[in-house]
């Protein structure tokens, strides 16, 4: 047969695209629901004269959110037959760690944010130092939690796991990304520019995510490439999405105050390209992360549709 008229416009297809997201809203609910099981008993109970900050870090994390990342971490372990239990724990440490970024992101010394998540930030709610200090606790625990031998009894798995949640994090990670995005309104980004600091604030932690399933289950080299592979596009779609609906303007989408980054002169790939090319690109990057994953077979059915359902968020 011959190409489609979208195709021929240059428009995404949408032949193949998946319409029914509803075996991965229920999953992506069952995840979220056993993350906060295991986030409730991981995290300290509040106690003693230092209790502020155990309720900070009890605050922040509990606020909502999607739980995206542990379902990557949980799904991905999927694939190589890991138990549930460390997938979790794995699952929960990283999120501690996301949670720690957007505490930290919020003060008034960096994106200054009264609004996370629906609901009032950390430093509103509590206070700027205690919000640090909560972030700081949420980052510890992270690899306190990693380091246990409930999560993995091979000492190398753990070390592994350490190791790659650190240079996520750190500053060849997400905290080099929030850098570049702290400096760029005094600087001109082009599209390259906005990939790379997307694919350092945002998409480290997916790959990540993706990547600890495998490392889980001790897999080799070339499904942890194909699954780095997924996370780095699923990652780039999310962040476009995340910006149009900055764009755009929906606060009760977004969970938190829209119009910053235009506001703060900062470049976007929906600034640069325009909303309908930002949407093409966002289209194509879903696809192509879920034909990354054609060497996991049905196992991996899940993950292929997530970038579908994580780009229709702002329409």
């Amino acid at each position: 047969m011959g190409e489609s008229r979208a195709r021929r416009a240059g428009k995404p297809a949408t032949e193949d695209r998946p319409t029914d997201f509803r075996k991965l809203d229920a999953a992506l609910g069952e995840t979220s629901l056993a993350m906060d099981r295991v986030l409730d008993d991981l995290l300290p109970v509040p106690h003693g004269r230092h209790a502020r900050v155990q309720e900070a870090m009890r605050y922040a994390v509990f606020a909502g959110g999607k739980r995206l990342r542990p379902f990557l971490v949980v799904t991905s372990a999927r694939l190589f037959d890991v138990p549930a239990r460390p997938a979790l724990r794995v699952a929960a440490a990283l999120e501690a760690v996301h949670t720690y970024s957007l505490v930290h992101d919020d003060l008034p010394c960096m994106d200054d944010d009264v609004l996370r998540r629906g609901k009032p930030t950390t430093h509103v709610e509590f206070d700027e130092a205690t919000a640090v200090l909560a972030g700081d606790g949420l980052l510890t625990l992270a690899f306190e939690v990693l380091a246990d031998r409930e999560t993995h009894t091979s000492a190398e798995v753990c070390s592994q796991l350490v190791a790659g949640l650190a240079r996520a994090a750190g500053s060849e990670g997400m905290v080099g990304g929030q850098m570049m995005d702290m400096q760029a309104p005094e600087n001109t980004h082009d599209a390259a520019d906005v990939i790379t600091l997307q694919r350092m604030k945002t998409g480290a932690l997916f790959e990540f995510a993706c990547e600890a399933g495998a490392i889980l289950g001790e897999a080799g080299a070339e499904a942890r490439d194909s699954l780095r592979a997924y996370a780095r596009d699923f990652g780039l779609a999310f962040q476009i999405t995340d910006d149009l609906i900055d764009t755009l303007g929906d606060a009760n989408a977004a969970g938190k105050s829209v119009g910053k980054d235009r506001d703060q002169g900062k470049a976007t790939l929906v600034s640069i390209h325009g909303i309908a090319a930002a949407r093409a690109e966002a289209e194509k990057l879903a696809s192509r992360a879920a034909a990354r994953l054609s060497g996991f077979g049905v196992k991996a059915e899940l993950l292929r549709v997530l970038p579908y359902r994580l780009i229709d968020r702002d329409r």
